[in-house]
């Protein structure tokens, strides 16, 4: 099949693809020259592991190819995936969908047969509805139909969702299109996926809603974590014991910083918005958004209470600084808040990340990057494992660290208290 992929962030690069590597023509198209330029060459703009790997492989082949003229590639296409932002608007809490209008009416004007106009993008309900109307302006209703197809795609194992994905959603009640893209979605249908036809609103409200309860899991395990460490209970028994519970499941019950990321922090406000919109008070969520949002505070005054509030040239390690592992996204990370506050203190701050150094900590005082996991350790007197990387889930402290002195803060509880304490350092964790 022929698609079209509009918007080349982290959902239209990966689906795009993906889809090519299941045997589909594709072609990625972004207004950013530069960035098409950089693929076109094999530079992936983000950091996704193996991604790098079918961009080459996919481009030789010919399945895969990248362009500016939206209107081309459009008029070249049967099925239009629309992948562009949905940020939260500026001093407000609803999606700013901008770019999802601007790119219906560019695709209003180059439908030049019948075409699936797909929502990848996270959208709203009734989103759906608005590209319609714009479509209905300079085309017959018969030449396109809109559908919502949502990403279920968690940085860092982006790949192996797309292509294992537990279920596809596909929103719409046209006959034509559903048989179509159940077609496209035929290779994962086969492997396991169950495919789910809804309406285009429902489509819509299962994304936001799968992600708002992901996300009060976490910020549910992290408020328990907090009454562990108050009880003497270990976190991880009270995870395990619940996990163990086929009702609630195991995955995202693993206390830490707060949720952060492209999708948590915008996708619970604007779920809660929409509600209000429609005068429905969704106060669970809107409880997750405050007590996520104090989470960092409370991780960093709990660094406060570390230090015993002896801040000024103290040197703090941080190994790594992305809200999670095997990504270099930094949106809401805990770090943001965190390095500033202990920077404006009078710390003196090391960082190291398997991604490279932050241009949001370039302009920092006394902030540095380190190249290397040794040297970040250097001189340490706190060492805050921030991040759940594999690169330090190994590291023999004992013999880079030579000052006793130092304290470690896991704040990924990746190792276990006695094995920290056995050599010789001071070591706090979450929850325990």
């Amino acid at each position: 099949m022929k698609l079209c992929m509009i918007g080349t962030g982290y959902v239209g690069l990966v689906s795009g693809v993906c889809f090519a590597d299941l045997g589909n023509d594709v072609i990625c198209v972004d207004k950013d020259t530069k960035k098409i330029d950089q693929l076109i060459k094999g530079k992936v703009p983000i950091y996704e592991p193996g991604l790098t790997e079918l961009v080459t492989k996919n481009y030789k082949n010919k399945r895969l190819n990248f362009s500016t003229n939206l209107k081309k590639s459009v008029k070249d296409s049967d099925i239009i995936f629309i992948c562009v932002g949905t940020p939260t608007k500026k001093h407000g809490s609803s999606a700013d969908l901008s770019q999802i209008y601007n790119v219906a009416k560019e695709i209003s004007s180059s439908i030049n047969k019948f075409k699936i106009i797909i929502t990848k993008s996270t959208v709203p309900l009734t989103t759906g509805d608005e590209i319609e109307k714009i479509l209905s302006k300079k085309n017959n209703k018969k030449k396109f139909s809109v559908v919502s197809n949502p990403e279920f795609l968690r940085e860092g194992e982006a790949i192996r969702d797309f292509i294992y994905p537990d279920r596809v959603v596909v929103g719409s009640n046209n006959k034509k299109s559903n048989r179509i893209l159940k077609s496209l979605y035929s290779p994962l249908i086969s492997k396991g996926a169950s495919y789910l036809q809804t309406s285009r609103r429902a489509a819509e409200l299962i994304k936001y809603a799968s992600n708002a309860f992901l996300a009060t899991k976490i910020t549910f395990i992290n408020e328990i974590a907090n009454l562990c460490e108050k009880t003497g209970v270990n976190v991880e028994d009270i995870s395990i014991g619940m996990g163990l519970d086929k009702r609630i499941g195991s995955r995202f019950l693993r206390a830490g910083p707060a949720y952060g990321g492209s999708c948590f922090p915008k996708d619970t406000k604007a779920i809660t918005s929409t509600a209000d919109k429609f005068k429905s008070n969704l106060s669970v969520v809107k409880s997750v958004i405050k007590s996520n949002k104090n989470r960092s505070n409370l991780l960093l005054n709990r660094v406060y209470e570390i230090l015993g509030k002896r801040i000024k040239n103290k040197k703090i390690t941080f190994l790594g600084v992305t809200f999670k592992a095997n990504t270099d996204d930094m949106r809401d990370s805990s770090s943001l808040l965190m390095i500033p506050a202990l920077s404006k203190k009078g710390a003196i701050i090391k960082y190291f990340d398997p991604t490279g150094s932050k241009k949001e900590f370039s302009n920092i005082k006394n902030v540095y990057y380190s190249k290397t996991i040794k040297y970040s350790l250097e001189d340490s007197d706190l060492v805050i494992i921030h991040t759940e990387w594999n690169d330090f889930k190994s590291i023999n402290f004992k013999n880079l660290l030579k000052n006793k002195k130092v304290i470690i803060y896991d704040m990924r509880n990746i190792y276990t208290p006695t094995k920290i304490k056995n050599q010789g350092f001071k070591y706090y964790s979450i929850g325990r």
